[in-house]
């Protein structure tokens, strides 16, 4: 920190832009949606898809380099057994329909997950689509499935175990930056927006360790509801908010007219 109180922190939150670099997702209300309108659930899935194709070229449009959504996560494998058959055949046909799709459009597609359990259709198409991707650069688009923040903290904490039994990593020396680079979105930067969609407030279990400093955007409108006009919403919600890391009001104005 220099003499004026200003940190390097301070300077680099005053240069954020107000539309969010990362933006995370949980697309809640598909099921509702589907209720509502006497339709069987997995009608809003469907139409769940068609809105994530539209969140794509949304974000892609307003400049966001980043959008993580959460597909399916660990604990969803308690829903009815045909449901889950249901949305894993959804997932496998959102596969094959969209991937070169994405590609066209310079999209880059990853999947964080413990996604062996989907089998091996799936998971060689999701190491097909990331494969097609991987160099394209305009936004990446990862999708959450079979995934835990828990899960992911303590498969990074193993890893970061293994490395210390061979004598790689100094027990003493671990600090939060040593567990970073073994979490599951390692490289890329955390989300600056969180969106939940269907009404509840809470982050079931999503990215815990990314989200520590996040900004939470909670709505009412179910996701296959969640069009254009409601993400900027969102958008605005965002760009009104002083983002402080622990710093006080003051220093990131200080910093911003520096």
């Amino acid at each position: 920190m220099d003499k004026s109180g200003n940190s390097d922190t301070a300077t680099v939150l005053a240069e954020r832009s107000a539309v969010p670099l990362h933006v995370a997702v949980i697309m809640d209300g598909n099921g509702r949606w589907a209720k509502s309108r006497g339709l069987p659930r997995v009608a809003g899935h469907r139409k769940g898809v068609e809105r994530v194709r539209d969140m794509v070229t949304a974000c892609a449009e307003k400049g966001v380099k980043h959008l993580t959504l959460f597909a399916f996560s660990s604990e969803n494998w308690r829903r009815p057994v045909q449901e889950v058959q249901l949305l894993k055949e959804l997932f496998l046909s959102a596969l094959d329909n969209e991937f070169r799709k994405l590609h066209k459009n310079n999209v880059r597609f990853r999947v964080i997950g413990d996604t062996e359990r989907f089998g091996e259709k799936i998971t060689t198409r999701i190491r097909q689509s990331e494969t097609l991707t991987q160099k394209n650069t305009s936004l990446t688009l990862t999708i959450a499935a079979n995934y835990g923040g828990r899960w992911d903290i303590a498969q990074a904490c193993a890893e970061l175990a293994r490395r210390a039994v061979r004598g790689e990593v100094d027990p003493d020396t671990i600090t939060e930056k040593s567990l970073e680079p073994f979490l599951s979105l390692a490289g890329v930067p955390e989300p600056d927006l969180f969106i939940r969609t269907g009404g509840e407030q809470r982050i079931s279990n999503f990215l815990l360790w990314q989200l520590a400093y996040t900004e939470m955007y909670f709505t009412p409108v179910l996701w296959p509801d969640f069009d254009r006009a409601q993400f900027e919403q969102a958008l605005v919600s965002y760009a009104g908010r002083q983002r402080r890391f622990g710093l006080t009001g003051d220093q990131i104005e200080t910093a911003r007219h520096a």
